[in-house]
Parts: C-alpha cells; structure tokens; sequence
C-alpha cells in the first residue's frame, strides 16, 4: 500500500491533527473561507458582477462603523460603489479556483515529465534541461510576455473574456519544474528497490511500472509541494493583477481589488485596499500552516507527534 495513504488512513492522523492548536486553527480558517467563496451567490448581500446592482453614488462609502457608513455596506464600497465584503467573496473565489487550476496544470506535467526523467535515462537530460531552461525565467516575466502578447493581438475586451483560464495556464506553465523535479528525485530512489526489479522480471511495460507501481510512492512531496504551491498560485495571481495583467475590474480577484483601491489608500479610502489584504494574507497563511504540518506528518524523520 502506498506509504503516505497508509499514514493518512492510521488513526494517528486524527489524533494527532486535533491535538496540533496550529493545524486545526488553521483548517478551520481554510474551510470557513473556502465555504464563504463558493456560496457567495448565496451570502453576499449584493451581486458585484451585476452592474444594475451598482450605484455609482454608493461609491467609496467607509464600513459601516465610521461615521459616515451605510448599514446597507458593511466593509463599505469600493471606487466602483460595489460593497467590498461581497466583492472581496467573489473575488476570494476566483482567486481560490486560479491558484487550484494552476496547480493542477503544474502538477500534470511536472509529474509526466518527472517520472519519464528519472526511469527513462535517454530523456533525462533532454528534460531536465527543458526544466533548467523553464527555471531561468521568473512568473512574471512569462506572465507579462504572454498578457501584453494577447492584449496587444487580440485586444483587452477579448483578454478580459478569458482572463481567467489564461492566467491558470501561465501559472501552470511557469511553476511545473518544481513538480518535475521532486518527482525525478523520487524516481530515482524507487526504481532501485526490489519491487521494481520484481516487476521488470516478470515483464511489465514501462507505461505500467511508472504509472502503477512508481508514481504512487511519489505521491506524499508532490502532496506536500502542492499546498505550498496553491498557495504561491494565489500570490502570482495577486501580483500580475498588481501589474496591470491579471483579473479585470468587472470580475475582479483578491489581486484587482488590492491593485484598484492603491491609488485612493492615500486619500483616505483605505479599505479598498487593507480589507483584500488581510483576506489574501490570512488565506494564503493558513495554506502555508497546513502545508508545513502535512509536510511534516508525512515525512516519520520530522515528526514528533
């Protein structure tokens, strides 16, 4: 049975996962806001993507709170006079499907990639070349080269139209060097063991070694790294929306929303941009938390119950 499924099903997972203040915190606090993202249509007072919905008199009202708040904006509006608590919903939720999207992408290749490295030894330094190659060149710099392409081809209303399944395929195609590899390493180590020459013994296709018998016992760093992953999806998404190159205003992201209240923080509307901030911060720690306990759960040389 494969290792890490093994540790996941033991009872101690559970038992030591509710007695870890850190890992259930935080779990907590990924589920309350996952839950609110995919059920904004449903808690969001107001629907930010519905422009007669908006009134633009409503614009940059403070929370409900100051003095001058409206009990109908709790977190107030932005510049737009959309209420920021339900647009921060929606926008958490583009950026939750961007950041699972792109690490799905990433892992895809960098698993096949990965596992036809490390047990195919004519393609190893062909890939792993490609892969150094893909590593000498930044998120962003990839992300800026393909937006501006597009924009500047195709036009920025057709950008904005697929704004979002671009920005999962720039992501995806930037970071899958990393998947690639942790896997390859983890190859490696496996085709060495017994029950791989076992297998080769009794004649299985490569196809099926790989697939059946390697690529499950690599399956707990690639676990690992996608936590982290999601998580570095988010803040690339946050960042390219910074420069211009990510969501737009209409569907706007946790990115966008930061990038469109930047310019009025100093004119005395800072929660255009501080309530988007601490929502992308808080989602993006209590990833990495997770991250770090799974990672050490799962390896037995870092974890000490």
């Amino acid at each position: 049975m494969i290792n890490f499924l093994r540790r996941l099903r033991s009872s101690d997972f559970s038992y030591y996962f509710f007695r870890d203040p850190i890992a259930l915190v935080s779990f907590a606090v990924l589920l309350v806001l996952v839950v609110a993202a995919f059920s904004a249509p449903l808690i969001a007072p107001h629907n930010p993507y519905d422009p007669t919905t908006i009134d633009i008199m409503d614009s940059e009202l403070p929370p409900a709170w100051a003095a001058e708040g409206s009990r109908n904006f709790l977190l107030g509006t932005d510049d737009m006079g959309r209420g920021m608590f339900s647009t921060m919903l929606y926008g958490m939720r583009i950026s939750i499907i961007i950041g699972l999207g792109a690490v799905l992408l990433q892992a895809m290749i960098g698993i096949v990639v990965g596992l036809l490295s490390g047990y195919i030894k004519r393609l190893d330094s062909i890939l792993m070349r490609i892969a150094d190659v893909q590593l000498s060149f930044s998120t962003y710099m990839i992300a800026i080269f393909i937006g501006a392409t597009f924009q500047m081809v195709f036009g920025v209303a057709n950008y904005e139209k697929i704004a979002a399944p671009l920005l999962i395929l720039i992501i995806g195609l930037a970071e899958w060097p990393q998947y690639a590899r942790t896997v390859r390493a983890s190859v490696l180590a496996e085709r060495q063991k017994e029950y791989i020459e076992a297998a080769r013994v009794i004649g299985l296709s490569k196809v099926r070694i790989m697939w059946r018998h390697i690529l499950p016992n690599t399956l707990s760093p690639v676990l690992v790294i996608s936590t982290v992953q999601v998580a570095n999806a988010i803040m690339s998404e946050a960042a390219l929306s910074f420069l211009g190159l990510g969501m737009p205003q209409n569907k706007p992201s946790l990115g966008s929303l930061i990038t469109s209240g930047f310019e009025y923080i100093f004119s005395g509307s800072w929660w255009i941009t501080i309530f988007p901030g601490i929502l992308l911060v808080t989602l993006i720690l209590v990833i990495n938390l997770l991250g770090d306990w799974v990672r050490d759960y799962l390896n037995p040389k870092l974890y000490k119950g």
